[in-house]
């Protein structure tokens, strides 16, 4: 599943949010300063990359798919990219300022995760985990793609987990002090073919027949169509950062 998302890079790019200003802020704030040198692991097409790289000094992207990996160095010539899984990735000599790992934090091995982070970075290094949970400003909304999508797929999503979900792993290992939790609303409205082109980078849809696919697509788009063609969405960025013990 950390490769599907590379046969729609380019869809992906486009149609996924970014990050809110803010997080950089409360990134800054918490290192006290810019880091000395960021990793992006897990970075897609650099979706928080470009973000990250407001910070003024070198960044690594680490990303396994090598779709995902090009649409990232064609639009950040400047960024070094690793094209590894982040479990086999081998971190600079001494460690990383910032290890930022964006959306993708839930596809890293539970059992090594937060050891691996620990171990990239240097003494009182920063980790800083973001994720975005895509919901629906209007209830019955949320409620119409929520029965479309789970009669594809009732397996609960990542966006169904506690917000702060990354905190409990990070607090449980002791390798982390000094935790926090930051989240930021964000209420785009997007019209039905830009949500449907969203709705096909999702791992939830993506990993069914193209039949149930085909299904929910025509059920979400005759819904879409009685809303008056658009759907109002809440997108909610969460960041759990922590220190390096």
């Amino acid at each position: 599943m950390t490769r599907v998302f590379g046969e729609v890079a380019a869809i992906y790019d486009e149609a996924r949010q970014g990050y809110p200003d803010e997080a950089l802020g409360a990134v800054t704030a918490f290192h006290g300063g810019r880091p000395a040198s960021v990793a992006d692991v897990g970075a897609g097409t650099g979706k928080a990359t470009e973000l990250l790289l407001r910070l003024g000094v070198p960044v690594t992207a680490v990303e396994p798919d090598p779709r995902m990996a090009a649409v990232l160095t064609k639009k950040f010539p400047q960024v070094e990219v690793a094209n590894a899984a982040f479990e086999e990735w081998t971190p600079p000599p001494g460690g990383v300022g910032l290890l930022a790992c964006a959306t993708a934090w839930h596809w890293m091995d539970e059992r090594s995760r937060e050891r691996l982070a620990r171990a990239a970075l240097l003494p009182r290094g920063t980790l800083a985990i973001f994720h975005n949970s895509h919901g629906y400003a209007v209830p019955r909304q949320q409620d119409t793609v929520d029965a479309i999508l789970q009669a594809i797929d009732p397996t609960p999503s990542i966006d169904d987990r506690q917000v702060d979900w990354a905190r409990v792993g990070i607090e449980r290992s002791g390798l982390f002090t000094d935790v926090e939790v930051h989240q930021w609303h964000r209420f785009p409205v997007l019209s039905k073919e830009q949500y449907l082109r969203l709705l096909s980078t999702f791992s939830n849809f993506r990993n069914h027949s193209a039949r149930d696919q085909r299904a929910a697509v025509t059920n979400l788009g005759a819904a879409i169509d009685g809303w008056g063609g658009a759907v109002e969405m809440d997108i909610l960025t969460v960041l759990v950062l922590a220190r390096a013990a």
